[in-house]
């Protein structure tokens, strides 16, 4: 009996190839999401002849959201679930009853509005320790953004008969002076857990 043959094995030399032109190719016909997130401008430079007592922000018109290391919120001095933070910083925003520890009110001419008294120097500071955990800080992200949208939307339904969404930039640009977002978000500090 002869003896047996040998099966030629598979050349693999251009299966790298193929798997990196396969790669491409996803990559190139791919489309990513870029609509996901929340939007965040970042703020404009520091001018040059910038004094740091203009950067003064009185107390009552700063508010400090903290995240500490175990996840926990701080909105003021009391701690919150989240399910209660977006009704408080939008109580700041707003106060609705002009209260002497919430952000001052100004009266500003806003166009379609006329005068208006409102909180153009409140800050809500969002701080975290470094062993918050990224979703949490995301999640009160988004409560923060949420704040601001639910204001937006009550006052565009009332002046307009629409959500803020649907308004042209004008009107948009209006709303936005009623309702500014000043949202300051910190590097994160070594606070550690706080009971």
């Amino acid at each position: 009996m002869g003896s047996k043959k040998k099966t030629p094995g598979i050349n693999g030399t251009s299966s790298a190839d193929i798997a990196f032109m396969l790669l491409i190719f996803f990559l190139i016909t791919t489309s990513m999401d870029t609509d996901r997130g929340l939007a965040r401008r970042l703020p404009q430079p520091v001018p040059k002849d910038h004094k740091a007592e203009d950067t003064d922000i009185k107390k009552r018109n700063l508010l400090v959201v903290l995240i500490n290391s175990s996840n926990q919120i701080l909105c003021g001095n009391e701690f919150v679930e989240l399910s209660q933070l977006k009704d408080k910083v939008k109580d700041f925003i707003d106060n609705p009853n002009n209260d002497e520890n919430k952000p001052e009110k100004i009266a500003v001419d806003v166009p379609f509005f006329g005068t208006r008294m409102v909180t153009k120097n409140h800050v809500i500071s969002l701080q975290n320790d470094r062993g918050t955990e990224y979703q949490a800080y995301i999640n009160v992200q988004n409560e923060l953004a949420a704040a601001y949208n639910e204001l937006r939307d009550d006052i565009s339904r009332r002046q307009f008969g629409k959500v803020f969404i649907d308004l042209s930039e004008e009107e948009q640009a209006a709303v936005q002076e009623v309702y500014p977002q000043r949202i300051s978000e910190a590097e994160p500090k070594n606070y550690g857990g706080v009971n």
